[in-house]
């Protein structure tokens, strides 16, 4: 693991981030530092899952946003605020801040890089990114954790662990049930180098179960959560290379929230002691700034190094609620009927095979009149496009990464990393045209082309009821495969669709890619038959075999895609 007579590990020196290269195409392992200097020649993020690119993501966009919340691009103190950051009440003005902020956006953006201030930052602040410091990084002391805790839970008695194997969510085994398939084996579970150790301490914070059962103690009971990112259904965007990422990612004007203001930023280092940042999370407050919710913790760590290993101990703290938490920019919403609340449209085991475009207007607001609140890294995006900081044919790419629990209310295991994305340029995404805009016809095109998944399933029991098949079971694969089958060409329609595009001509398109692509899967079918499918069976409605499910597939597909009969 490491030398226990030399520890020392900072995360703003010691390469520890796995990234990708553009001019070689290799994957390096680079410090905060090397990486913020350097972020324009990354193409993205190399970790070993994609949920944990998407922790890492959110804790560099908490370090940028405190920077350039406070300094422009060119390192200068925005004039509307204090030596020590807070607002100057004599020179603030909400308008003329929020035009600086762009501007500062805007001036990074052309100078394709960061500036020294990011850099400086993270030298002003060494110490607490030191995973062996005074304050070791994203942990807590033994001293700090046996003051949480109840007596019989310090860290002397031994209880409150997690393993190296717990951490790891490429495992995620508890000490119970092993991990079958898990890419290591054995004692070699439990070891990591410290870079990676880093890398799964970020991760974990972030995607925590419920598998552990220590929590701090407070006045009032409380239920440990699991970490915040993994009750959300991310989305975020992608550019070209890291810094496009991050620069795309970087919100420095909550444009989504009536009557939001500027915000301190305060990410957790910044707390005055562990004691202060856990004591407001006692109160379960929201926090109003994105620096604190993106490095926010579900669990105070605390490890103990020896020459064999490491001992984790983890006590859950109270995890503020999700009910119209929408200063959270990267999750869609869905309206609780009950509550009147918006809460975040988590993605479950049932809905893993559904592609991102099927959800369309839960990234977009289709039509003013629905219930939807669009995710804030949308509206981001559009803020930045009305003021011409990006252009208006941009391609902007929406990802989507999520990891799913296993659905058990007990441990909320890992049970499938699921990530997708949908690319569209910036004028078909945002298109301001009445009557006609392209969200508005994208969201039809995809609610015919439902229907003739709809249609396929139907053909798909037909075809299972034949060979006396459990017909639910036969239907959903075929579904499946058929869904399959439609994302990369939709996915490709999508990318292809500009503002000036004849809408009629670019529908009728998709509606004959969409019956050729039936066509195809039926062939495919008919080819593999067997005699009992050409001879059929008898039902109540008449004779069904092969041929008459067939017929009856592309009267449906022919009828609901108003097309005529070739």
């Amino acid at each position: 693991m490491i030398n226990m007579a030399n520890r020392h590990f900072n995360l703003t020196t010691d390469p520890w981030i796995k990234v990708i290269e553009t001019s070689t195409n290799r994957e390096q392992t680079v410090s905060l530092i090397t990486l913020f200097e350097n972020a324009q020649h990354y193409r993205q993020l190399a970790g070993e899952m994609r949920s944990q690119d998407l922790a890492i993501l959110r804790l560099l966009l908490a370090i940028l946003t405190t920077v350039y919340s406070r300094l422009d691009a060119h390192d200068d103190r925005y004039l509307w605020l204090k030596a020590d950051f807070e607002i100057d009440e004599e020179t603030f003005d909400e308008e003329d801040s929020e035009d600086d902020l762009l501007a500062t956006w805007q001036d990074l953006k052309q100078a394709g890089q960061f500036s020294v201030g990011v850099v400086q930052y993270l030298k002003a602040h060494a110490a607490d990114f030191d995973f062996f410091g005074e304050r070791p990084f994203y942990q807590v002391t033994t001293e700090d954790y046996d003051s949480f805790v109840p007596q019989n839970k310090r860290v002397a008695a031994g209880k409150g662990q997690v393993l190296v194997k717990q951490l790891n969510r490429q495992i995620s085994e508890s000490a119970h049930t092993p991990s079958i398939f898990a890419p290591k084996s054995g004692e070699a579970k439990n070891e990591l180098p410290v870079d990676e150790l880093v890398r799964w301490v970020i991760t974990y914070q972030n995607f925590t179960g419920v598998t552990d059962k220590t929590k701090i103690s407070t006045d009032e009971k409380f239920s440990n959560s699991a970490g915040w990112i993994y009750r959300i259904n991310p989305v975020f965007a992608k550019g070209q290379s890291l810094f496009e990422t991050l620069m795309l990612n970087l919100v420095l004007v909550n444009a989504w929230q009536e009557d939001a203001a500027y915000t301190c930023q305060k990410p957790v280092w910044e707390f005055a002691s562990i004691r202060d940042y856990i004591t407001q999370r006692k109160s379960q407050i929201l926090p109003d700034n994105l620096a604190e919710l993106y490095t926010g913790w579900s669990r105070i760590l605390h490890i103990e190094w020896h020459e064999t290993g490491v001992q984790i101990f983890s006590a859950g703290i109270p995890m503020y609620g999700y009910d119209n938490a929408l200063i959270e920019p990267m999750t869609t919403w869905r309206l609780d009927k009950k509550t009147n609340a918006y809460r975040p449209a988590v993605k479950g085991l049932r809905s893993l095979g559904i592609a991102m475009w099927r959800n369309f207007g839960q990234y977009v607001k289709v039509r003013e009149a629905d219930d939807v609140h669009e995710p804030g890294i949308v509206v981001w995006l559009q803020l930045l496009k009305r003021r011409q900081l990006i252009a208006h044919d941009a391609p902007l790419m929406l990802n989507t990464v999520a990891l799913i629990s296993d659905g058990n209310a007990t441990s909320q295991s890992p049970a499938a990393e699921v990530a997708d994305d949908m690319q569209m340029q910036a004028d078909v995404l945002f298109d301001t045209q009445k009557g006609d805009r392209w969200p508005t016809r994208i969201e039809e095109a995809i609610t015919f082309t439902q229907t003739i998944g709809t249609d396929y399933y139907h053909f798909a029991s037909d075809i299972g009821q034949i060979r006396n098949l459990d017909v639910r079971s036969f239907a959903s694969g075929m579904s499946a495969t058929f869904y399959e089958q439609l994302n990369v060409p939709f996915k490709t329609w999508l990318e292809g669709l500009q503002a000036t595009d004849d809408r009629e001509e670019k529908i009728k398109a998709w509606k004959n890619r969409l019956r050729d692509i039936v066509v195809a899967s039926v062939t495919d079918v008919m080819q593999s038959s067997t005699p009992r499918d050409i001879s059929g069976i008898s039902t109540k409605k008449g004779p069904l075999n092969i041929f008459t499910a067939k017929n009856h597939l592309m009267y449906n597909v022919r009828t609901h895609l108003d097309l005529k009969k070739e």
